[in-house]
C-alpha cells in the first residue's frame, strides 16, 4: 500500500506563484514508477496536469499548464513537486497527487493506482 499526502495549497492572486508538494510512503515504487498530478474544479472532470517518471526523470504537461508549471522528484525523500507560477483563476481546482506503477499514458487517470486526499488551490482575479 502505499500513501500519499499532498501540501502546498493555498490562496494566491492571479499571476502569484504556488509550490505543492507530494510525499510518498509505504512500498517501494519500481524504477518505472510515475507520479502524477490531477486537478478538478467544481462542476468539471478530473484532469491531467504534470507527470514525472522516477526512472528517467522524463516530464509531461498538460497544454494548459506548459511553460508555467514544472513538476520534479527528490527520489531520496520520494517527494514529487508542482511548481506553478503565473498563475490564473481558471487554475483554481482541487489538485490530487496520483502514482502509478505503470501508465502507458500518462495523462490518463485510470492508470494511476494510488491517489492523494487533494489540496485545495484558488486563484484569486
Amino acid at each position: 500500500q502505499v500513501q500519499l499526502v499532498e501540501s502546498g495549497g493555498g490562496l494566491v492572486q492571479a499571476g502569484g506563484s504556488l509550490r505543492l508538494s507530494c510525499a510518498a510512503s509505504g512500498r517501494t515504487f519500481n524504477k518505472y514508477a510515475t507520479m502524477g498530478w490531477f486537478r478538478q474544479a467544481p462542476g468539471k472532470e478530473r484532469e491531467f496536469a504534470a507527470a514525472f517518471m522516477w526512472s528517467s526523470g522524463s516530464t509531461y504537461y498538460a497544454d494548459s499548464v506548459k511553460g508555467r508549471f514544472t513538476i520534479s522528484g527528490d527520489n531520496a525523500k520520494h517527494t514529487v513537486f508542482l511548481q506553478m507560477n503565473s498563475l490564473k483563476p481558471e487554475d483554481t481546482a482541487v489538485y490530487y497527487c496520483a502514482a502509478a506503477n505503470n501508465a502507458p499514458r500518462v495523462a490518463v487517470s485510470r492508470y494511476y493506482d494510488y491517489w492523494g486526499q487533494g489540496t485545495q488551490v484558488t486563484v484569486s482575479s
